[in-house]
């Protein structure tokens, strides 16, 4: 219940059938069954999809405190850098920028030629 409470769920939420939960809602759902499994990596692919802001704050706080791994591909750069300490970049030629450190930083990084 905990979990659910903070992707959004209130009590009265969690108590609903899975068949009358909205897209979005579904997604928070298996977000929060995925992070209780105990498992410790997790490979998430554009999760903030079908979410509003505030479920993504806190898809972000929770990946914050997740205690393993996250491979993340996503276009929110707001929600990278608020878990992300490293970042590796694909190139179209193959090769990669592996890059220790939070997103905000590596584009600063990259802003500047740094890299």
């Amino acid at each position: 219940r905990n979990c659910l409470g903070r992707m959004l769920f209130n009590g009265e939420q969690q108590e609903k059938s899975i068949e009358k939960i909205s897209g979005g809602e579904k997604h928070r759902m298996m977000l929060s069954k995925m992070m209780l499994e105990g498992g410790n990596f997790l490979v998430l692919d554009e999760p903030t999809n079908h979410l509003d802001l505030e479920a993504i704050i806190a898809l972000g706080e929770a990946l914050y405190e997740f205690e393993g791994n996250v491979i993340c591909v996503s276009h929110d750069r707001e929600l990278l850098d608020a878990f992300a300490g490293r970042v590796i970049e694909l190139h179209a030629d193959g090769s990669y920028t592996d890059f220790k450190g939070t997103y905000e930083e590596f584009a600063e990084a990259k802003a500047s030629g740094s890299l």
